[in-house]
């Protein structure tokens, strides 16, 4: 009966999550290099401001945030045809944070709890290491997944398992806005 109160209440986790088809967006403090073709004065990095928006020589706050490269080169493409004939850019991310929907959040008793940028094809195993492992105080075994993109659907995963016993079955997928929850142990 006691062992009854300890057991998880969640179904573990999907092995595999992500889509292959995953496009990154652009979010508030990616630095973008912007490259416009037979116009080096133009060209420059910036900065995706808080608000989302970018500027740059001719562009005044052009919305940057939720688009991915490709799109944000065709929105300067359009705002500089009014100064410059055909114009062709790049736009090349740099610096990587992404949008705050789409950031890996890791909380409770993890060694540095923190937002991290995510990246295709990132599984638990990669955002232990991003954040140091677990203290010494954690259930790891406990730990859960709350996946955003499925209505805050939560799931057991066994950090555990994975961590000091090697158990690579207990390695998931993590998808674009997971919560990663480590609470502390009872004993």
């Amino acid at each position: 009966m006691l062992l009854a109160g300890c057991a998880t209440k969640y179904p573990p986790a999907p092995q595999t999550a992500a889509s292959a088809d995953y496009n990154y967006v652009i979010g508030p403090g990616d630095s973008v290099n912007v490259i416009v073709w037979r116009n080096p004065e133009l060209s420059m990095t910036v900065t995706v401001r808080p608000d989302g928006k970018i500027t740059a020589p001719l562009v005044e706050d052009l919305p940057a945030i939720g688009k991915d490269p490709s799109a944000l080169a065709r929105d300067f493409e359009r705002a500089l045809s009014k100064f410059i004939r055909d114009p062709i850019v790049t736009v090349i991310v740099t610096g990587f944070t992404g949008p705050y929907s789409e950031q890996i959040r890791v909380v409770g008793e993890a060694a540095a709890p923190q937002a991290l940028p995510y990246k295709q094809s990132m599984t638990l195993l990669d955002v232990m290491i991003a954040v140091g492992g677990v203290t010494e105080f954690a259930d790891g075994n406990g730990a859960t997944i709350l996946r955003t993109s499925e209505g805050n659907k939560q799931y057991n995963v066994r950090l555990e398992d994975l961590l000091k016993r090697g158990d690579v079955s207990a390695n998931v997928e993590m998808r674009p806005g997971d919560v990663l929850i480590v609470p502390q142990s009872w004993f």
